[in-house]
């Protein structure tokens, strides 16, 4: 048990859309993601999807409408519900997600951003 330093561990990786796991809490994950430019649009079935802007600005997109979420905010992405995270005019945006170990990277939607595995640091 010790203190996990997000600012630090947000350093130790520049991919973007590739998550990183930090902790598990008992059947969720916490991870942290560095993001730029526009995902994929997916939906998680059975599983509720947690974000919390660290730096910058996340530009949640649903079909009907556009959420923005600014740093030190959160949004939760109810299962079922079709998103597609972007940010804007190149910016770099790190996020810390919360989900279920189950949940895939993007729900049944098979994309050259898809990641399978997510790497501990």
């Amino acid at each position: 048990m010790k203190p996990i330093n997000l600012k630090e561990k947000h350093a130790e990786f520049k991919t973007y859309w590739h998550p990183h796991q930090i902790a598990i809490v008992d059947n969720m994950q916490v991870l942290l993601a560095k993001i730029q430019g526009e995902f994929v649009w997916h939906a998680h079935e059975n599983e509720d999807e947690l974000f919390q802007v660290l730096k910058g600005t996340l530009y949640m997109q649903f079909r009907d409408k556009t959420v923005v979420v600014k740093e030190g905010e959160i949004i939760v992405v109810p299962k079922g519900v079709e998103h597609n995270p972007m940010t804007k005019n190149g910016e770099e945006v790190h996020l810390l997600l919360i989900e279920k170990l189950t949940t895939a990277h993007t729900g049944i939607v098979e994309h050259e951003k898809t990641q399978h595995v997510y790497p501990k640091i």
